[in-house]
């Protein structure tokens, strides 16, 4: 059966089909790009119905971007003006939403403990990123910052809070979020199994994975998959490393800005920090109010990895090859590794 595919014409009318296919899809990229919206939309709220909320479920950040990735490389561009304004203005939107989710006395009791080391491997992670994906790979600097401040700090929300400020295009944030979520999706299962092979405790495996796992959501998973004591540790230091967020947005802000540009000041920063004040003062007594925001924020969030994920191309692809993979999983393996070693020798 195999033999009478590969004939010369069995081949020619499987490139004939594959051809029509893309080019209806194509054709009806509009109404597709609509559709797929609308019911990523719908599932995500879901959750707001009784007994439904499992459902809402399956809609992660990083299934969104790839939804958004496929119908890029399948059905082509659509609304691409429409595409490039919502997801600015909604990712801004999130970020603040995000600091609702943040209390900051917890954040600064959790980081007295070490840190020492939690600004050094926050430093120390930028500046080899930069010269692992700059002076090694000769990365397109946004998409290697992206991905260093990714792996820096918090994942895609970090990506998230950096990309405006670099004023990065939504192919550049969609190469360096792809990135980080294929490494956390590795992390989640591999970490665990890692830990019980090296006789880590409790602690220890949640200063590792706090540090060493991207994303939050990666982070809690791994935690608890190792243990309650674990996964305390982890959530506690993984929140002190998110208020990194405010600084390297900031001196981001600074130290990419070029020669007589005025500098473009993350003024949706402020309103993160306003928000993380507002929830910690403001809003103790009725906590329901601040999980509900943040609740919402991490669903626009989520449709915002769909608009970002189908502003990319094929064009982009080829011309970004397999680099910004490489410097991520360079950069995971040295922090992870240089993690293990501090822990182990402290």
């Amino acid at each position: 059966m195999f033999a009478v595919f590969l004939q010369p014409e069995n081949k020619l009318k499987v490139i004939h089909m594959i051809s029509v296919a893309t080019r209806t899809l194509q054709k009806n990229n509009k109404a597709i790009y609509v559709a797929l919206l609308s019911i990523l939309t719908l599932f995500l709220f879901l959750d707001y119905i009784p007994g439904l909320t499992a459902w809402a479920a399956w809609v992660t950040p990083p299934v969104a971007l790839f939804l958004g990735l496929l119908f890029a490389l399948l059905c082509g561009q659509a609304h691409p003006k429409f595409n490039k304004k919502t997801s600015k203005y909604l990712l801004q939107y999130s970020v603040v939403g995000l600091g609702f989710g943040m209390n900051l006395h917890a954040a600064l009791a959790s980081g007295k403990e070490g840190m020492e080391f939690t600004i050094l491997s926050v430093v120390g992670t930028l500046l080899i990123g930069w010269f692992i994906g700059r002076k090694v790979l000769k990365i397109n600097r946004n998409t290697s910052y992206l991905i260093s401040s990714g792996t820096a700090i918090c994942g895609g929300s970090a990506i998230a809070a950096v990309g405006p400020v670099l004023n990065a295009k939504d192919s550049e944030m969609s190469i360096a979020l792809g990135t980080i979520f294929v490494l956390n999706a590795i992390a989640l299962f591999i970490f665990p199994v890692i830990g019980h092979a090296l006789n880590m405790s409790q602690h220890a495996f949640g200063t590792w994975a706090a540090i060493a796992i991207h994303d939050t959501s990666s982070v809690v998973g791994a935690g608890a998959a190792y243990g309650e004591e674990a996964l305390r540790v982890a959530t506690t230091i993984k929140l002190t490393r998110a208020l990194w967020i405010i600084p390297v947005a900031f001196g981001s802000s600074f130290l990419f800005k070029s020669k007589g540009q005025k500098i473009s000041i993350p003024w949706f920063i402020f309103f993160f920090v306003l928000a993380m004040v507002a929830n910690t003062y403001f809003l103790n007594g009725v906590p329901e109010l601040g999980e509900a925001i943040n609740k919402f924020a991490r669903k626009t969030l989520t449709i915002t990895m769909f608009f970002i994920g189908a502003s990319l191309s094929f064009d982009v692809l080829k011309t970004v090859g397999v680099k910004p993979l490489i410097q991520g999983v360079l950069l995971w393996i040295i922090i992870s590794l240089s993690t293990l070693a501090y822990i182990y020798l402290t």
